[in-house]
């Protein structure tokens, strides 16, 4: 009887906690959205008239409610803004692509057929004739699970044609953690690995269960202006062709050159498998390219701490999209992101003005906005290599990222299945608001590295994504589905992701009062998360233990 005593006394501590939380208003998340994702600003494009306007209105909101800026320190004193340099580069006239199996030529149409992205090594033009293409499968290697792709394959002067995911994505299990994606399942480690080998390009094979997205995606990401941080040496990083193209045209090609598709695809799975040469097929291709360096700006503000004003608990989240690209069916060009990201930053924007209304907590609050996390994470990339506030001394991240715009759901997730400490106190305190933690409901997507957490999170800082959850009030787990579902294949990367007035944001809404209990305990506290004792984030968070003693 006692310890049932203790439970509801527990219990009821939880729940006068939650009811004690501040409240965050709907009305002014749908508002931020609503402003945001307006075509007024163009897409929040990098380096565009919509950036001008994106970073001016966070600003705006950040002043008002009474922050401090975060930014660059110009004689002595803060900005609001920290400048991201960036290479640009972007495809300047026709893409010419010709596909030759020695009896006949094919145009293949970019966008299409290919989505091939503007080169980003440097080159001012791509023009090759007749190059081979070779298919190394999953393109992976990976001495720790004895696995190499190439088996000494030379790839100079040689297209290579590269699955996406991992070796293990359809038979869910073996090497690589079955259908959880590795790093080694993301385009940018395949784009990374053939340049490493001196390809003169990477085509990536578009499936759209293992890319978790379908064609329009890519076409959509990969056609219009593209970005880089800016390299010492470029030509490391990228081969001169990056590009995706579709699954039933490279079966046509490997039929013309012998070979079946799914049977290589197949043998692939395997570590013994051996490249491919696709014997008789050649590419030959011709476009130029305009690059140049910009510059963009993260937006930073700062709910200075009282007691330890230099330790830092940090809220993220991108404040760019796709900007102005291709049109779709309708006409409509402007890819205005409301779901992806508006929603992040509506979300920071009201954390901001509830904690500047709160007492001041001991340590510090970081509200970074960066840039440029839909062409490769690279304003987190940026600030976390070059931090405005240490590292070692960042207690932990929270990063906001398409959340849901609708009712209230009875979970969550993050992206990803990292284990830490920040996790445990996330779980525990959404128990409080009777929010249960649900697993990642698609680790083969790979989640993790697609959010603006993983630059922090690799350096040792932890660092979680936060995730709507799809168990709705309303509905239950197969409306969440349907709604997650319909965005992914309507909307993502696409003009459809655009404001709806019927989006209550009362589920956003509540998740922040738990997503500010969690940072609010940590700033209010001396303790420092980290990873679990087997992640391989940890050693790099214990090198740095020595500096928060």
């Amino acid at each position: 009887m006692k310890n049932a005593t203790l439970v509801l006394l527990g219990l009821a501590a939880a729940t006068a906690q939650a009811a004690d939380s501040p409240k965050f208003d709907p009305r002014r998340l749908s508002q931020d959205v609503k402003v945001l994702s307006s075509d007024e600003f163009e897409g929040r494009g990098p380096n565009t008239a919509g950036e001008t306007r994106t970073v001016n209105y966070l600003i705006e909101q950040f002043k008002a409610a009474g922050l401090k800026p975060g930014g660059d320190l110009a004689h002595g004193k803060r900005s609001w803004t920290q400048d991201v340099p960036l290479g640009r580069f972007e495809i300047k006239g026709p893409v010419t692509l010709t596909l030759n199996d020695g009896k006949k030529a094919q145009t293949l149409n970019q966008g299409d057929d290919m989505a091939v992205r503007a080169a980003m090594n440097g080159e001012k033009k791509v023009s090759f004739k007749n190059a081979p293409m070779v298919f190394v499968g999953y393109g992976v290697t990976a001495p720790e699970r004895k696995w190499d792709d190439f088996k000494g394959q030379d790839l100079k002067g040689k297209l290579a044609i590269v699955l996406i995911n991992d070796p293990d994505f359809e038979t869910g299990n073996g090497e690589f953690g079955g259908k959880a994606m590795t790093y080694y399942g993301r385009w940018t480690y395949k784009y990374e690995e053939m340049a490493r080998r001196g390809a003169l390009g990477t085509i990536i094979v578009h499936e759209t269960a293992p890319a978790s997205y379908g064609w329009p995606t890519v076409k959509n990401s990969n056609t219009n202006v593209m970005y880089d941080i800016v390299r010492k040496e470029p030509r490391k990083a990228h081969a001169p062709m990056e590009a995706w193209i579709q699954r039933d045209l490279v079966a046509d090609l490997f039929k013309r050159s012998g070979l079946e598709f799914e049977a290589a695809k197949k043998q692939a799975q395997s570590r013994d498998f051996k490249p491919v040469e696709l014997k008789g097929m050649t590419l030959s291709a011709n476009y130029a390219v305009d690059a140049q360096v910009i510059k963009s700006k993260n937006v930073v503000a700062v709910r200075e701490g009282s007691k330890y004003p230099n330790q830092y608990v940090m809220y993220s989240g991108h404040w760019d999209h796709l900007g102005i690209g291709l049109p779709d069916t309708k006409g409509d060009k402007i890819y205005n992101g409301a779901v992806d990201n508006a929603t992040g930053i509506a979300a920071m924007l009201e954390l901001a003005r509830v904690y500047a209304k709160q007492p001041a907590p001991q340590r510090s609050i970081v509200f970074l906005a960066v840039t440029a996390e839909e062409k490769g994470l690279l304003g987190s990339e940026y600030y976390a290599s070059n931090p405005l506030y240490r590292l070692e001394h960042t207690v932990g991240v929270i990063n906001m990222d398409a959340l849901s715009p609708y009712g209230l759901a009875r979970n969550f997730n993050i992206s990803g299945s990292a284990k830490m400490d920040l996790l445990d106190q996330l779980v525990a305190k959404a128990k409080q608001w009777d929010i249960a933690y649900s697993p990642d409901p698609k680790p083969e997507a790979g989640y993790f590295f697609r959010s603006d957490h993983f630059p922090f999170a690799k350096r040792g800082v932890p660092a979680l994504s936060f995730g709507s959850g799809q168990d709705w009030i309303e509905g239950g787990v197969k409306a969440g589905e349907a709604a997650e579902e319909a965005y992914n294949k309507n909307a993502y990367h696409q003009p459809a992701d655009e404001f709806n007035p019927q989006w209550t944001f009362t589920g956003m809404a509540r998740d922040l009062e738990v997503l500010y209990a969690v940072g609010a305990d940590l700033a209010n506290s001396a303790s420092w998360p980290n990873w679990a004792a087997d992640s391989e984030f940890r050693a790099a968070r214990d090198k740095t233990a020595s500096k928060r003693k």
